[in-house]
């Protein structure tokens, strides 16, 4: 396995360090020491269920800690956001829908998820207003802003998102392990996600080529932000009951983002068709006996190869 590599850690980093000295690099940074307001001594179990009430919370609810989303080895269920975060605040429940060590996970949605992005001062207002997001990205970009809640011990998939954004972890610690979107070849992806679900113990017999990506590695403690860059890969480890918020931003011209998306997670545009026509293409070189699909396919991957990978990929 390839040596784990220490994501850095800026202390009290200004809009102009951040625009300077992290952006540029487009590599994961910790951001330490800003203020985030009275968020991070307010947010316990007990408050947030003052102040979120009973509103109704589609969750995430897994009888394991490793969540799978490509086998979906969980279930979504709705509870109102009071009794959620007692299940989720505990480690054995006594209320349960699959059993006593299930796990709760929340990625807030918009009111009609159908046609809203999620917006933590939409749907949980009065903790908004407790919680101070840094500017350091031009405001009329923020595209969403996700309200995060998880039980301790779960563990979320290795994922790429296609905006840059901002994971301000509020209460509770967590484990974040990065990937360069270079290493994409070595993730055994199924769509934006990696079938390699145990990142840590990995069966190489089956993902031979894990071997060869990098994890850039940190650790979260209340009130740091971590900036995950766009198309970073990232597998995050809840190591207690933890309360976070994302916050994304477009950082492309708009004409590169599906307008149907409410998520922020489906490829650009341009992306999605070249995927598209890439199925047609395989359709059509699978026509031919295996010895010429073979010679054809290679020319194809060598074109692609040296007109669209970057030079510092190759």
């Amino acid at each position: 396995m390839a040596e784990d590599v220490s994501v850095a850690i800026h202390e009290r980093a200004c809009l102009e360090t951040f625009s300077r000295d992290i952006y540029p690099r487009r590599s994961p940074a910790v951001l330490r020491g800003l203020d985030l307001g009275p968020a991070t001594r307010l947010w316990s179990a007990d408050y947030l269920k003052e102040k979120g009430r009973d509103r109704n919370v589609k969750l995430h609810v897994c009888p394991t800690e490793r969540m799978d989303f490509i086998s979906k080895n969980f279930v979504y269920k709705t509870l109102p956001f009071d009794e959620f975060v007692t299940r989720a605040s505990r480690t054995v429940q006594t209320d349960f829908f699959i059993c006593k060590e299930e796990k709760y996970y929340l990625r807030s949605l918009g009111d009609d998820p159908r046609k809203d992005v999620a917006d933590i001062a939409t749907q949980f207002t009065e903790l908004a207003e407790d919680i101070w997001i840094p500017q350091l990205f031009p405001q009329e970009r923020i595209f969403s802003s996700v309200f995060r809640i998880a039980s301790a011990g779960i563990h979320l998939w290795t994922h790429y998102d296609i905006m840059d954004n901002l994971l301000i972890q509020v209460n509770g610690r967590k484990r974040v392990v990065l990937f360069r979107p270079s290493d994409a070849l070595y993730l055994y992806l199924s769509g934006d996600k990696s079938a390699v679900l145990n990142i840590d113990e990995p069966d190489l017999t089956k993902y031979p080529l894990f071997t060869q990506a990098v994890k850039h590695v940190c650790y979260l403690e209340p009130g740091d932000i971590l900036f995950i860059p766009a198309l970073w890969f990232h597998n995050v480890l809840s190591l207690d009951f933890g309360v976070a918020v994302n916050v994304f931003w477009k950082h492309l011209e708009d004409k590169f983002y599906d307008p149907r998306d409410t998520y922020g997670n489906k490829d650009l545009v341009p992306a999605a068709r070249a995927l598209q026509i890439s199925e047609r293409a395989i359709k059509a070189l699978q026509e031919m006996p295996e010895e010429y699909c073979d010679f054809f396919a290679r020319q194809l991957v060598s074109r692609i190869q040296t007109k669209c990978y970057a030079s510092s990929s190759n």
